[in-house]
């Protein structure tokens, strides 16, 4: 690697080159993986776009008229002192929050570029299109950072809100109602049988983590996304699996009480606030009647928790 003082005026501008055609084909990436969820910010990419293709073809102008035809191929990865970029090709699904913050990045890291080496430039031409260049990157710089705080279309609201669902609330809704229904039957059942806390207390941990590790996997591998939406199967289990163990243990830790009467009070009370979580989530994210969602998860709840009483006190 060379250091960026060892770089005449030539290898300046041939690596300037490089990085605005660097910028604008990342800035296509980032136009083509947002189209579908973000027109309108994937149309500010676009023209993002096109501002770094001018740039491009004004430093080749200049470069050409100063040493000729012939452009030597100096990347960032040849001189000292650039931030490494990942590959937008592997960040795949591409997020808008991301895709913001990198743009943001490479203008800032471009505008000091341009500005150091117009501080060491010695020809007036090459000086003037370098500050030129420095002050437009700056405006992009905070282009991105406006972009990162304007508001979304309707369109895209109603996507992001989609994608929210699917990807997050779903899954998270399925671990929690597992985990707080599925683990009352062996919980009630062993404060019944047993009636003692810490045993009790041990089964329903058993209970709750495991379920949360099957929901979990049981989630990662029910589809990778491709064709559903529903993002990346293993943030899908993690979501799932992690809902699941604490809806289980919700209802599980008033048993570190040691009055077995007092602790199961308290998570017959935990119950019906998750129960009512449960329904809550399944009204406003799931357009579920209030009465309908309360029936269903209140119903099922009240059928498991009969289970677990019958059972343990025969």
């Amino acid at each position: 690697m060379r250091s960026f003082d060892s770089l005449n005026e030539r290898e300046v501008l041939a690596l300037a080159i490089t990085l605005e055609d660097e910028d604008g084909r990342i800035y296509d990436s980032f136009t083509e993986g947002l189209r579908e969820k973000y027109p309108t910010q994937a149309e500010a990419f676009s023209q993002m776009r096109q501002q770094e293709e001018g740039h491009a073809q004004r430093l080749r102008n200049l470069y050409q008229s100063r040493f000729g035809p012939n452009i030597p191929l100096i990347r960032r990865e040849d001189v000292r002192g650039f931030v490494k970029r990942r590959s937008i090709w592997l960040a795949r699904p591409l997020s808008l929050k991301a895709a913001r913050k990198l743009a943001a990045m490479m203008e800032m890291e471009t505008e000091r570029f341009y500005e150091a080496s117009a501080r060491r430039a010695t020809d007036e031409g090459v000086r003037k299109l370098l500050t030129d260049l420095a002050a437009e990157e700056q405006a992009h710089m905070h282009a991105a950072e406006q972009m990162g705080r304007a508001e979304l279309s309707t369109e895209e609201m109603v996507s992001e809100k989609r994608r929210f669902a699917l990807q997050i609330v779903q899954p998270g809704l399925a671990g929690l109602m597992d985990g707080s229904v599925s683990t009352l039957a062996p919980l009630f059942a062993a404060a019944c049988a047993t009636r003692q806390s810490w045993p009790t207390f041990l089964v329903g941990l058993a209970a709750s983590l495991g379920a949360g590790i099957s929901m979990g996997f049981a989630e990662a591998l029910s589809d990778d996304g491709t064709l559903t939406g529903r993002g990346h199967p293993w943030a899908r289990g993690v979501v799932c699996g992690s809902m699941t163990a604490a809806g289980g243990l919700g209802h599980t830790l008033p048993y570190l009480v040691k009055d077995v009467h007092i602790a199961t009070s308290i998570a017959v009370g935990v119950v019906c606030v998750e129960l009512g979580v449960i329904s809550w989530i399944r009204h406003k994210y799931m357009d579920t009647a209030w009465p309908s969602a309360m029936l269903q998860v209140g119903l099922g709840g009240a059928l498991v928790f009969l289970v677990g009483f019958v059972i343990g006190s025969s």
